[in-house]
């Protein structure tokens, strides 16, 4: 498998069912549509919503009855990104290379954007729950919703860690509550998602769910990494910005090495969850690794 061109594909797939979302411009809130659309359009690695697809894929071929999770996802996930931006949180200028949706338009409307976009994502999903006519899909979806509602709390609870603890001592326990929920929250729940509504069965279901957990995390302390020794002109963030703002992460706790150590060894085992897929996992393996490797 070519990883790069399969995940070229899953992006494709994703912007194109986003772009049909896109709200009208000929109307009083026409500047507002536009910064949601901003940030939901910006690119980026749209790895939630494909988590959710390749996950799904294990299981089954048809991945329609996942694209409406799958944008919702990615509302959500932009939504966050919007306030976490904003001067009250981590006040940064530039995302993915590009102006901040408050730097671009300002900061009143960047916080109606992520509230738009926050509930432009449950409109989906109630539109999708109420065509749906088949009971047991119908269960599943409802199990999913659940879900989804859960995991947006968790990730709030860790933003509220993140920004509580910045400039503070914090414990271990702490550092890997947040990067659990903050990001681990969301990534869990795209996995889930694509199992669930897959029918995995629940030995399968929990099985990925500990692969979603180690790459959430993952994810988390590679970002925490990036931003010490990264190049800004690839994360279009500037290196270092972390450790001047005094925020608790993985390379501060431990260390650049260590943090390295610990991200090579919960790669490892989210890689042995995956091998047991055999091919139908060899994406989700890929995408482990991935996620080590990468450099934004």
């Amino acid at each position: 498998m070519d990883f790069k061109e399969e995940l070229k594909k899953y992006q494709k797939k994703v912007e194109n069912e986003l772009a049909k979302y896109i709200k009208d411009k000929n109307c009083p809130e026409k500047t507002l549509n536009e910064s949601m659309e901003y940030s939901l359009m910006a690119g980026g690695k749209r790895l939630r919503p494909i988590l959710i697809l390749s996950t799904y894929q294990i299981f089954k071929d048809n991945i329609e009855c996942c694209m409406p999770y799958a944008v919702a996802i990615e509302m959500i996930h932009n939504f966050s990104l919007i306030h976490d931006d904003l001067p009250a949180i981590d006040n940064d200028d530039f995302r993915h290379g590009k102006l901040t949706n408050h730097k671009k338009f300002n900061e009143s409307t960047a916080i109606l954007a992520g509230d738009g976009l926050m509930n432009y994502a449950y409109y989906v999903i109630s539109e999708d729950l109420k065509n749906t006519t088949d009971p047991q899909g119908l269960m599943l979806k409802l199990k999913v919703f659940n879900e989804f509602t859960i995991a947006v709390d968790r990730m709030l609870a860790g933003e509220y860690v993140d920004t509580e603890f910045e400039g503070k001592p914090i414990s271990s326990d702490y550092l890997e509550y947040m990067h659990k929920n903050k990001t681990g929250a969301l990534i869990r729940l795209c996995v889930r998602i694509g199992a669930i509504l897959g029918e995995a069965t629940d030995e399968q279901l929990e099985e990925l769910t500990s692969y979603a957990e180690k790459i959430g995390l993952a994810f988390q302390i590679k970002d925490d990494i990036l931003s010490e020794e990264g190049d800004e002109l690839i994360t279009g963030k500037p290196v270092g910005n972390d450790r001047e703002k005094n925020k608790c992460t993985y390379v501060t706790k431990y260390g650049l090495q260590e943090a390295k150590d610990i991200l090579e060894k919960i790669i490892s085992e989210a890689v042995a969850i995956t091998e047991k897929h055999g091919e139908k996992g060899e994406f989700l393996k890929q995408l482990a690794i991935y996620i080590k490797e990468r450099n934004k």
